[in-house]
């Protein structure tokens, strides 16, 4: 008993300083996030929608929910979906447009996960690095979208007489002062740290315990073939391992490897080679019931397979990419 109670006191010693610093950088990040976000920053980011929508041959009013997309990604859905059901955008239409959403949905996790929450985990230069990797491939991805609504569609594909029956305005302006904003940003950062941080603490606490006591590479050997083809460290087996199903654990389990063991591209690429196995855990998670709720099965199915098709491919790319030899 009394070796487990010192075993249990050496970890959290370890684990509590490592800890409060992680959560004062989340709290820091979270709330400039939300002052952003009350500020209109979001919108600002997002400005450039509306020039998108014409060389992919979409209605100006299309960007609208492109915009909303990087504030809320359940709204900006929601307003395809209704631009669909209305007869505005036909199946084709509506796709093109979900892909060109997907920059847009990144910007909204910038503010709210990889800034506040990665970037302090993994370390500047890592994080940065990485934030922009997921960045670069979301702008290709959306800029697919576009090329591929200049190809593809046309005026068959839309319905431009729909728009009378769809208040396309967008959000209304907001009235508020700035300490009220300011009040309102503080008062979504301590809801979103009561959220965060019990779980990253968990989270963090079990990670370091597992590393510590067991042979992680050895339980999660499956990702080994890919790391030897790859040419990674073998340290990256249990990052990528534990990064497939949970991307925050995923971080601190590569931010508690020796730096030495991983350069930047090496560390990059064993966090994207994660996220690409995460798919199947986060479509099953997350994925089909979002687009199942948005849409319905049968067109919330060919959302996600499009989406996933070409995530798995701009990954693959830019994985290559980085481990090329030219390095």
């Amino acid at each position: 008993m009394q070796s487990v109670a010192a075993d249990l006191s050496t970890l959290l010693a370890d684990v509590a300083p490592r800890l409060v610093r992680i959560t004062a950088f989340i709290a820091g990040g979270v709330f400039a996030a939300n002052v952003a976000v009350a500020f209109g920053l979001v919108r600002y980011v997002a400005g450039i929608a509306g020039w998108l929508t014409r060389p992919a041959n979409l209605p100006d009013e299309v960007g609208t929910a492109i915009l909303t997309t990087a504030a809320s990604t359940t709204a900006g859905y929601a307003t395809l979906a209704e631009y669909r059901e209305s007869g505005l955008l036909d199946d084709r239409a509506t796709l093109v447009a979900v892909v060109m959403n997907t920059f847009f949905g990144f910007v909204q996790h910038v503010f709210t996960y990889y800034v506040p929450v990665l970037i302090p985990i993994l370390g500047v230069t890592t994080g940065a690095v990485y934030v922009g990797a997921r960045a670069g491939i979301a702008l290709f991805i959306s800029v697919t979208g576009v090329v591929a609504g200049g190809l593809l569609l046309s005026e068959g594909n839309v319905d431009r007489s729909a728009l009378a029956d769809i208040d396309a305005t967008g959000p209304e302006d907001d009235d508020r002062d700035a300490r009220e904003r300011v009040r309102d940003a503080a008062g979504k950062s301590w809801g979103t740290l009561r959220r965060i941080v019990p779980r990253l603490a968990l989270v963090y606490t079990v990670v370091i315990w597992v590393v510590s006591t067991y042979d992680v590479a050895a339980l999660t050997a499956v990702a080994e073939p890919i790391t030897g083809v790859l040419g990674l460290p073998g340290a990256a087996v249990p990052v990528i391992a534990v990064f497939t199903l949970d991307t925050t654990a995923g971080a601190v389990t590569l931010a508690e490897t020796e730096a030495s063991i991983f350069a930047t591209r090496t560390a990059v690429a064993s966090l994207l080679i994660g996220s690409i196995l995460s798919f199947a855990v986060s479509t099953f998670r997350r994925s089909i019931p979002f687009q199942y709720g948005i849409w319905g099965a049968s067109f919330g199915t060919k959302v996600i397979v499009v989406n996933t098709a070409l995530k798995l491919v701009f990954i693959a790319a830019t994985v290559a990419l980085l481990l090329a030899p030219v390095w």
